[in-house]
């Protein structure tokens, strides 16, 4: 009876340390969501041209069409951050926003947990 108790004991601790862990690791970052190719320009100078776009959401939205990816890119700092998510970031296109997530440092992808509008 003692080894089941400890043996159960034992989980339920290693499961609410894990749990803290993991929710310890969880960041916010802000920016805009934007394309990749764009991101990776910088703007959506060269993006407005080849899509015949002029708003920041209808150029991410035709560039993740022709085939590029939803990033985070936060312009203060030059960083673009990929996104593991690829569905919940299309309502977000071309806005500027504060994602809650843990971050992968060796992929420079987040985890995102949750997708806020900054105003």
């Amino acid at each position: 009876m003692r080894k089941v108790f400890a043996f159960i004991s034992v989980l339920v601790i290693s499961a609410g340390l894990a749990m803290a862990q993991t929710h310890a690791r969880a960041r916010t970052f802000t920016g805009q969501i934007m394309d990749s190719a764009c991101a990776t320009a910088g703007s959506h100078a060269a993006g407005y041209k080849m899509t015949g776009t002029h708003t920041p959401r209808a150029c991410t939205l035709a560039c993740v069409k022709a085939g590029s990816k939803f990033v985070l890119y936060n312009a203060a700092h030059k960083t673009i951050y990929k996104l593991d998510n690829q569905k919940t970031p299309r309502a977000f296109a071309g806005d500027n926003v504060r994602i809650t997530g843990t971050y992968d440092a060796a992929t420079k992808t987040i985890h995102v947990e949750r997708i806020a509008r900054v105003r």
